[in-house]
């Protein structure tokens, strides 16, 4: 017997069985009697539209055995606002109480989307940011400082609660100053510091943010990444970025030297390279300056010796440039 059907407080309820397509389904999922018995309960409330405290006890149930389910959690909001109308009570104490519970949810299934569906869900129905609510980002990033689900979230919260000049920045430098080469981090101060011109739907505004953001903001952010990059030469994080606040400028040449610097004797064999990304970055200032043949010579030693592995790609860019591939032999490659 199970836990629903031998409960009094279930007892009004005749559960719905899942159809699997008949009485022999070609292939019907091998669910436990205790999840099967709950997801009929759950929709013959469904059916019912009932909205209760023991309906929210089912969906908590549920999630605890599969909690991907994007229906149960959809369902599980929908009652928490419907009861809260009902109850007449504080939607902001309704909705800090189900934070809590779900911050243990959360902890238990780092990688799950419907669980940060749901956060969002809830916060959007508050008028400003709990003040547990960063401090619980951080203990979850701790776990994991690349989840893609959390910074997702976090990107939304900044978004809704306008946090561009507040936390996240220090944030940021905390985190890098862990792991310099954590792409998150680099991706999300990127978001902060000029993702916020640009409009999240239709991307209007991501071609004109050179012409807002101050030349202040970018000599700070060049500095600041020029540091980054003396720290690991070889972390691809921050030579993206360096070239995404060059683009601001419309030109690479500024950072021409700097990127010099760690590609050691490039018309040569590439003696003292520090950085196969200062040769690219390199080859790509010579090409705006038309110095084809030093591009090109930067491209070649990437494709035989810094970065065989993706010759093909260097080799595309020294077509570009009107100059002939680079055979690559087993032996080099």
């Amino acid at each position: 017997m199970g836990k629903y059907s031998t409960s009094a407080e279930w007892e009004d309820i005749a559960p719905i069985p899942q159809n699997d397509g008949g009485p022999n389904p070609l292939a019907a999922i091998a669910y436990t009697e205790e999840y099967s018995e709950a997801m009929g309960y759950l929709r013959a409330v469904m059916a019912a539209n009932e909205k209760s405290e023991r309906v929210l006890e089912l969906t908590e149930h549920i999630i605890t055995m599969n909690p991907a389910h994007y229906t149960v959690w959809l369902y599980r909001a929908n009652t928490l606002f419907d009861l809260q109308k009902q109850n007449q009570s504080s939607l902001e104490e309704d909705i800090l109480e189900e934070l809590k519970w779900l911050d243990g949810v959360s902890l238990k299934h780092l990688k799950n989307y419907q669980i940060w569906h749901h956060r969002q869900t809830l916060l959007s129905h508050l008028g400003s940011l709990p003040p547990t609510e960063l401090p619980f980002l951080a203990t979850m990033l701790s776990k994991d400082t690349k989840n893609y689900h959390v910074w997702s979230y976090r990107q939304w919260l900044c978004r809704h609660f306008s946090l561009w000049d507040t936390t996240e920045i220090p944030y940021i430098d905390s985190l890098l100053a862990l792991d310099v080469r954590n792409n998150s981090a680099w991706n999300h101060r990127w978001f902060v510091l000029f993702g916020q011109h640009v409009d999240p739907k239709s991307g209007k505004g991501m071609h004109e943010v050179g012409n807002i953001v101050d030349e202040d903001l970018l000599d700070k952010e060049v500095e600041y990444t020029k540091e980054k990059i003396g720290l690991a030469p070889q972390n691809a994080s921050a030579w993206n970025y360096l070239r995404g606040l060059m683009r601001n400028r419309g030109t690479l040449l500024e950072c021409k030297t700097f990127a010099g610097g760690f590609a050691g004797d490039v018309q040569g064999e590439g003696k003292g390279c520090k950085s196969s990304h200062a040769l690219d970055f390199l080859a790509d200032c010579w090409a705006e300056e038309d110095e084809r043949e030093k591009a090109g010579k930067a491209l070649e030693l990437l494709a035989k010796r810094f970065d065989p592995i993706r010759r093909n790609y260097w080799n595309w860019k020294r077509e570009l440039l009107g100059l002939e591939i680079v055979k690559v032999g087993p032996l080099e490659a």
